[in-house]
C-alpha cells in the first residue's frame, strides 16, 4: 500500500503503518515544529506543506493506494465557536475531498473530534459525507475510543473509512460482518461500564491544544512505567472535553504536569519521538510546549494500527 498523509502533525499513520509495509509518499504539514520532527524521522518523504496548493506538488505521476488525513478540528469543537463550514479550518476537510477526487485512490481515511456530528446541527457532517458519495466513494463512519487499543487514555475520535466504489468494503473495515447484516450487537452485561472522568480536585493547567477533546481516566503506572496494571488506584489523570490534560491527579490531591514523554505514551508513540533537535538547540532542550502541543494535535497510533490492519484484511479478502 502506498499512500499520502495531509495535516499529517507528527504522523500516528506511518508509525501506526510501517509494520504492515505500507509507504507513505508524500506527507502534507506546514506548521514548522511537527515538520521538523517529520524530516528527522522521514528525511526521505516530501513534505509539500498547504494542502491546499495539491495542485502545484511535484508527484512525478506517483500514484497512492490511500489518502489519510486528521483537517483541522477547532471549527467543530465544543470548545470553540463552532463555525463549521464558514471557518476556513472547516472548509479542508472539502480540501481534502477535492484531493481525493484527483488522486482518486482506493481507500480513504479520515479522522475529526465527535463535534463534528453536531456542528451545524449536522449538517456539515452531512455535507461531507454527501460530497465523498458524489466523487464516488461508498463509506462507513464509526467513534471509536482509544481507551479500548491498548492506550490507558479515553479519547473519543469519528472515523470515516472510504472506499472508491464499495460501501461494503469500507463497512467490513470498522464493523464486523454481522452487524452489516442488521444484527444488533448484545447490549452490555449488569456493572460492565467504562471508567468515569474524574470531576473533582484543584484546578487543571493546560496546554491550550483545542484539537484534544477527551475525557481521559487513567493509571499513573502505565504513564509513567510504560505498563499498566488496572485500577492499582495509584492515581488518575483528567482531560476535559474540550482541552488537552497534562496534569497527574493523585489521590491525595497532589497535582503534578505530564511529561511530554508520558504524553507520546498516552498517544502510543515511542518514547522521545518529539524530542528533537530544534533550532540549533540539543534534543534534551527541545521545548515542552511544542512537543504538548504537537503530541496533543496527533491521532492515538494504536487506533491508527488497528485500522490499517483491517484494511489488509479487507484487501485480502478481496482478492
Amino acid at each position: 500500500m502506498k499512500y499520502g498523509s495531509v495535516c499529517s502533525g507528527v504522523e500516528a499513520a506511518t508509525v501506526a503503518w510501517h509494520d504492515l509495509g505500507w509507504e507513505p509518499q508524500f506527507f502534507s504539514e506546514f506548521d514548522e515544529f511537527p515538520s521538523a520532527v517529520l524530516k528527522n524521522h522521514y528525511p526521505d518523504v516530501p513534505n509539500y506543506g498547504d494542502m491546499t496548493k495539491y495542485k502545484d506538488w511535484n508527484l512525478n505521476d506517483k500514484s497512492i493506494d490511500l489518502l489519510v488525513g486528521g483537517t483541522p478540528c477547532q471549527s467543530f469543537s465544543i470548545s470553540g465557536l463552532r463555525k463549521g463550514l464558514h471557518d476556513d479550518r472547516g472548509n479542508l476537510m472539502l480540501e481534502y475531498l477535492r484531493m481525493a477526487d484527483e488522486f482518486k485512490p482506493k481507500w480513504l481515511v479520515w479522522e475529526n473530534v465527535v463535534g463534528v456530528l453536531s456542528s451545524n446541527k449536522g449538517r456539515d457532517f452531512g455535507t461531507f459525507l454527501t460530497a465523498l458519495g458524489d466523487i464516488g466513494y461508498g463509506f462507513a463512519y464509526r467513534v471509536l475510543d482509544a481507551q479500548y487499543f491498548g492506550v490507558p487514555q479515553r479519547r473519543r475520535r469519528v472515523f470515516v473509512v472510504g472506499c472508491l466504489g464499495d460501501w461494503r468494503s469500507a463497512g467490513k473495515v470498522l464493523f464486523k460482518p454481522e452487524s452489516l447484516s442488521g444484527d444488533p450487537a448484545p447490549s452490555r452485561s449488569k456493572g460492565q461500564r467504562v471508567a468515569p472522568t474524574v470531576t473533582t480536585g484543584p484546578p487543571y493547567a493546560r496546554t491550550g491544544n483545542d484539537r484534544v477533546e477527551t475525557e481521559a481516566y487513567v493509571t499513573y503506572r502505565k504513564v509513567s512505567h510504560g505498563e499498566y496494571t488496572k485500577d492499582q488506584g495509584a492515581s488518575t489523570m483528567l482531560a476535559r472535553d474540550y482541552k488537552d490534560a497534562t496534569d497527574l491527579i493523585t489521590k491525595d490531591d497532589k497535582v503534578r504536569r505530564l511529561t511530554p514523554r508520558e504524553c507520546e505514551r498516552l498517544q502510543g508513540f515511542p518514547d522521545d519521538w518529539t524530542r528533537i533537535q530544534w533550532k540549533g538547540k540539543k534534543p534534551e532542550e527541545c521545548p515542552d510546549g511544542h512537543r504538548y502541543k504537537a503530541i496533543g494535535n496527533s491521532m492515538a497510533v494504536p487506533v491508527m494500527r488497528w485500522i490499517g490492519q483491517q484494511i489488509n484484511q479487507v484487501n485480502k479478502g478481496n482478492k
